[in-house]
């Protein structure tokens, strides 16, 4: 897919919503890349997502990151599940930086077994890769939370002792990285999905 400007597109708007306007004292698309959205007692929250769940209707995910980025947050607001194949395109080729742990949290919401196969496919693509710190945690707390949902246990071939988390996170660390456990992961992946199933609105 052609990159194309907004403007050329007819969503020349999006860049005034998400890009200069601000209901804190950043753009909207930091907001939902920094996830403060999600922290308890941040005093912007009901306004983002309220103005966040008005746009989840008309999305793309065209041009570059900042807009991705924005367009998988909609999209798993709003459940809109027709993109499930075009996310899964973008987040296996993870040609863009940023984009992808949206794309991660797009695909829990949806909540099946072929948004679970894609975080799968992800997993064993890129944790292989010790040399690459890109959306590796958010992919497993993706695929941790659909397990639960589920009742399937996908991710177990990745957890495993000594299995390939536990070798991706040593190779990271050596790189100067963070890892996480599962556990902390999962936790972290349900707190995005109360938030896409409303939270923090009443």
């Amino acid at each position: 897919m052609p990159f194309q400007h907004p403007k050329e597109t007819g969503y020349g708007h999006v860049i005034e919503r998400y890009v200069t306007r601000k209901d804190s004292d950043h753009p909207r698309y930091l907001e939902l890349g920094s996830r403060r959205v999600l922290r308890p007692g941040w005093p912007h929250a009901e306004r983002f997502t309220r103005h966040l769940i008005d746009d989840a209707a008309a999305i793309t995910l065209a041009y570059e990151w900042r807009s991705r980025l924005t367009a998988a947050w909609l999209i798993g607001v709003d459940r809109r599940a027709s993109f499930r194949e075009r996310i899964g395109e973008l987040l296996l080729a993870s040609e863009v930086c940023y984009s992808g742990g949206a794309y991660c949290f797009a695909l829990a919401p949806f909540g099946t077994h072929a948004d679970a196969e894609v975080l799968t496919t992800y997993l064993h693509r890129y944790l292989p890769r010790t040399d690459l710190h890109y959306d590796q945690p958010d992919a497993l707390g993706a695929l941790l939370h659909l397990d639960a949902r589920l009742g399937t246990h996908h991710a177990d071939r990745f957890t495993q002792p000594a299995g390939l988390w536990d070798q991706w996170g040593e190779g990271v660390r050596r790189l100067g990285y963070p890892s996480h456990t599962p556990a902390e992961l999962r936790r972290w992946t349900d707190l995005h999905c109360d938030f896409a199933n409303g939270w923090p609105c009443p």
